[in-house]
């Protein structure tokens, strides 16, 4: 019975290592590729970061207001 929950118990963490891995490499690879487009808007308009947070901010807001019919 022991080996029986031992093996289950490496299959659950080696599913559970995995499943965070891939987590962690999805939100590595999304905060790369948004400091990306943020440089890039930087550099190339002139445009600072505050300026973009403010233009998200915005956007979700119009987008809650319209949803909400207000």
């Amino acid at each position: 019975m022991s080996w029986i929950l031992l093996i289950g118990a490496l299959l659950v963490s080696f599913l559970v290592f995995t499943f965070l891995v891939k987590v962690l490499r999805a939100a590595v690879s999304t905060a790369i590729a948004l400091a990306l487009v943020v440089l890039v808007l930087q550099i190339l308009f002139g445009i600072n970061p505050g300026q973009v947070w403010q233009s998200v901010t915005g956007l979700w807001e119009n987008l809650r207001r319209m949803i909400s019919g207000n």
